[in-house]
């Protein structure tokens, strides 16, 4: 044993009750998956066939009902092989709902083969409905359970305990990041060094394990991870016997990337023998993807302004009693440095920019952004559409002009840029976004530095799948009123 590891017994859940509620996840899925494959089918059945859907036959078609069971049957098959329910990405990330997306793809897909060279006809406006709707109930419910893990994991429940292994700067800074991301479903409970360092962060205080003790501690206590997070001593050999050691216990062996600021989707694994690579697709500011996103942006956002425009004018006509403008226009920073007058309904009362001055004093915030939660400046109507972002809608309009994207990094202020140093420039490199990160992961209640952290990820790491996501919680964050001031 080193002399720094103190014998310990690390407190964690026999592995029963462990898979006690990963098991009764996936049931509910199952069961939630069902439902809504049940529920599309009978849509389409109805719509597509009338009652007589549900009844019987008609002439020139599979039986009904025979057709309903293959397709369901084939759907949930679909989910299983896809592997749509594992519990390694139940929870965290989107590779879940990829999974559910491509198990729908493929299935239509293949009953579209398997009619085609068995000469039956099957309705194109059965498939037409069964498969969106499918599909978004499918998502729905995934979405719904994600949820409820969410809000179990922040409880301290759902969690798999991992004994973090590395120098003592990559432990500090795994553990840290396993507290911050509860989502991700593990917690640390115990600490490996490999170099002697001192802990003086959140690690300190969790239980210390030596290195030539690990595989016996893991094994005594059904601890169910060990997280490598830097290099050991030993080097692969080592991780390789630390992997044969685990072998058939339960236990996961997690290698903790370097490449801490890229997304998955731009890793890509080559298994080239006896020399493993992983490329890196380079960020991209650009091109096609680009192109798509600008189309995107046109499109919702025209759609979404043509569903607001009634809310709009009533908001528009009570942020009018006060007898100021209705909108208020202020300079930000866009793509690249150009500047832009960002529209919203105001919130405040007219004279607010000079009355800034002040309130610096009172600052809430930290970093270059200016933050009052009880901000005396905003009058009553301009509270509650605060409260509910009513009074960004009209950055539609920017959104439509390409000044702004529906997603992006914080539109900054000039003062905010001209302050900017080294890497936080990286944020200018696309269009700010009516919503991003930054909205979705505390609103007000971040931190400058964990404000601009968010914003270079995505900088980095944009897809239209994150944009997607990103839109999905903030709908969710802007009903729940989550930072909002």
């Amino acid at each position: 044993m080193s002399e720094s590891a103190v014998p310990v017994h690390i407190a964690v859940a026999p592995q029963p009750l462990r898979l006690a509620w990963q098991k009764r996840l996936q049931l509910a899925l199952v069961a939630t998956d069902s439902a809504a494959i049940v529920v599309a089918i009978a849509v389409a059945q109805l719509g597509r066939f009338g009652t007589v859907g549900l009844q019987g036959t008609a002439p020139h078609s599979i039986e009904f009902r025979a057709l309903a069971l293959i397709v369901a049957v084939a759907w949930l098959l679909g989910l299983w092989a896809t592997r749509s329910r594992d519990r390694r990405i139940l929870g965290v990330g989107l590779v879940e709902y990829g999974r559910v997306a491509n198990a729908t793809f493929i299935t239509f897909g293949l009953l579209a083969i398997l009619a085609y060279l068995a000469q039956l006809t099957i309705a194109r406006g059965y498939l037409a409905i069964a498969l969106p709707l499918g599909l978004a109930l499918l998502l729905a419910g995934r979405l719904y359970w994600r949820g409820r893990v969410h809000v179990m994991r922040r409880a301290g429940r759902c969690l798999t305990g991992a004994v973090v292994v590395g120098g003592a700067a990559e432990v500090e800074r795994a553990v840290a990041e396993l507290r911050g991301q509860l989502r991700a479903g593990y917690k640390a409970i115990a600490v490996v060094l490999t170099d002697g360092g001192v802990l003086t962060g959140p690690a300190s205080v969790l239980p210390r394990v030596g290195l030539d003790e690990l595989v016996e501690t893991v094994h005594d206590s059904r601890t169910r991870a060990v997280m490598i997070a830097g290099g050991l001593p030993g080097g692969n050999e080592q991780i390789r016997e630390l992997g044969w050691a685990f072998e058939d216990s339960g236990v996961e062996l997690i290698l903790v990337s370097r490449l801490i600021e890229v997304a998955g989707p731009r890793m890509h694994w080559r298994p080239v023998e006896g020399l493993p690579m992983v490329h890196v697709d380079l960020p991209r500011f650009s091109g096609f993807n680009y192109t798509v996103k600008r189309a995107f942006d046109l499109v919702v956002g025209t759609l979404a302004l043509i569903v607001a425009s009634p809310l709009m004018l009533a908001v528009a006509l009570a942020v009018k009693t006060d007898g100021g403008p209705v909108l208020f226009r202020q300079q930000r920073v866009g793509m690249r440095g150009g500047r832009f007058a960002m529209l919203k309904f105001r919130s405040m009362v007219v004279d607010a920019e000079a009355r800034l001055a002040e309130l610096v004093h009172r600052n809430e915030g930290a970093g270059l952004l200016f933050k009052l939660k009880d901000d005396p400046r905003v009058t009553r109507v301009g509270r509650v559409i605060r409260r509910l972002s009513l009074d960004e809608l009209p950055q539609l309009f920017n959104v439509l002009r390409g000044e702004m994207s529906l997603v992006g990094p914080r539109p900054p202020l000039p003062a905010e840029v001209t302050r900017y140093e080294g890497r936080v420039n990286r944020r200018l490199l696309i269009k700010p976004g009516i919503t991003g990160l930054w909205q979705v992961s505390g609103r007000s209640g971040l931190s400058w530095e964990e404000s601009v952290k968010l914003d270079l990820w995505y900088v980095e790491n944009w897809s239209l799948t994150n944009d997607l996501m990103i839109l999905l919680r903030t709908a969710r964050t802007v009903f729940a009123h989550e930072g909002a001031y």
